[in-house]
């Protein structure tokens, strides 16, 4: 998530949507850093000891909270986040355990050949099925507070991209997916959804499929994605697809 913006944005904040902090460890080792931290609209922690986690923690008390979320990986974003649920907490909800899964052959389940890009006049019909996902995962309504402006701007440059990816059937999405974040090696897939009156059928197996196929050959990137290790359907999809476990994420919700 982190690479995919400072490759195209460099390390200029206002370019980068955030700051990128470093713990400087050369007092211990010369030249070396030890700890990296994105802070942005999501607070990521990428790597650090306790001290490094600190001086995050200490550094972001400084201003008023403005990140909608920690998340990252499981053991720094539960360091940080001990050093800051006193004055942050508490949170809506933590999420400790999410396995980061990657997948960098073709998919053990045949391709949904009907899932597609989804064009940019079909932002109307693609936008209900993404609202109804977000809800689904997030547990908020993503049009609360600007009415869905921001969302909907969102949701139209991930179309815009060709980064998403849905089967209409009637005119109605029935599966959808996205390529949220995609740096030069790794592209990370998210919001997988199914209609509810069409699941249990195999479409999220091999919708899913279409998209790491998408990502593998068209773009030449590794698929990634991460998942709740609660969500036990969703994990033997993955799973069965191909999909192997490289790490574990954790995400606080504000």
């Amino acid at each position: 998530m982190v690479a995919a913006r400072v490759e195209v944005a460099g390390l200029d904040p206002w370019r980068l949507g955030g700051e990128l902090w470093a713990a400087d460890g050369r007092t211990a080792r010369v030249g070396r850093f030890t700890g990296l931290c994105f802070s942005g609209p999501n607070m990521i922690p990428l790597r650090g000891n306790t001290a490094a986690l600190r001086s995050f923690a200490d550094r972001a008390l400084r201003r008023q909270r403005t990140c909608s979320s920690i998340v990252g990986p499981a053991a720094e974003v539960l360091g940080l986040w001990d050093e800051l649920s006193g004055d942050w907490g508490p949170a809506r909800e933590v999420r400790h355990d999410q396995p980061l899964m990657a997948l960098d052959s073709a998919p053990a389940v045949p391709a949904d050949p009907l899932v597609r890009p989804v064009r940019t006049d079909e932002l109307e019909r693609y936008l209900p099925a993404a609202i109804s996902m977000f809800i689904e995962e997030v547990g908020v309504d993503p049009r609360s507070g600007d009415g869905g402006a921001s969302y909907r701007a969102r949701v139209s440059e991930l179309i815009a991209g060709g980064r998403a990816f849905a089967r209409f059937e009637g005119g109605e999405v029935v599966f959808k997916a996205e390529i949220g974040a995609l740096s030069s090696s790794v592209g990370q897939i998210q919001g997988v959804w199914v209609h509810p009156d069409r699941r249990g059928q195999g479409l999220g197996a091999a919708g899913t499929a279409a998209v790491v196929t998408r990502l593998l050959r068209g773009m030449g990137r590794t698929a990634s994605l991460y998942v709740n290790s609660f969500n036990q359907p969703a994990l033997a999809v993955y799973r069965r697809i191909g999909f192997r476990q490289v790490g574990r994420y954790a995400t606080v919700l504000f």
